[in-house]
């Protein structure tokens, strides 16, 4: 894939975000959510790049299968894949969560689609089986279809030495979603795995 970074002549580049809430701004102005920042982001690092707002707030990875067919138009060049949310929130069975992401990682590649595949961590509450085969199938889904992984949608705000203050700083009321300076944060975090993904 060619990235449209300082060359006049290339054309833009298309970045579909699929995913849930978290993709789709949940309880922010649309300026302040995840895609904006993010178009703004790179768009500020040279990159003539659209990403499209492919996030629908409550959906499972299942949802996003069923969906990824018409998000995969022929305009799209790459895929953010940030999924798996709302099968933790409803202790979905990780053997379904992770055949559903591999159904959309299968249909990137027949597509040939570059993805970035996100993942996220596990509550212990679950038990510790739980929380490895959940964490576990991000990396294993990426290297298996060949995708860019990114190991933590909330890495950036988890990175500090007090993870509740950042946490009181950086998420809304309800403890779930990143307000406008916490999607900033996580921004600059991801920002440079997507400039890598639409560079290749």
């Amino acid at each position: 894939m060619i990235l449209a970074v300082g060359a006049a002549q290339a054309e833009t580049v298309t970045i579909a975000a699929l995913g849930d809430s978290l993709t789709q701004g949940y309880g922010l102005p649309i300026e302040d959510g995840f895609v904006p920042q993010l178009e703004v982001w790179l768009q500020g690092q040279g990159a003539d790049v659209e990403v499209i707002n492919a996030g629908v707030s409550g959906d499972t990875t299942s949802g996003g299968l069923s969906r990824v067919a018409w998000t995969l138009t022929p305009d799209v060049d790459a895929m953010i894949v940030n999924l798996g949310g709302n099968d933790l929130l409803r202790g979905i069975d990780p053997a379904v969560s992770r055949a559903n992401l591999d159904g959309i990682l299968s249909a990137a590649s027949e597509a040939g689609v570059e993805v970035l595949l996100v993942g996220l961590d596990a509550p212990s509450n679950y038990g510790p089986a739980y929380e490895v085969a959940f964490e576990g199938m991000y990396p294993e889904l990426a290297e298996a279809h060949g995708a860019e992984l990114y190991e933590n949608f909330f890495a950036p705000l988890n990175a500090g030495d007090d993870i509740n203050a950042a946490r009181a700083q950086y998420m809304q009321a309800d403890g779930i979603h990143p307000n406008a300076d916490g999607v900033d944060q996580i921004v600059q975090g991801i920002g440079p795995a997507v400039l890598g993904l639409i560079s290749e």
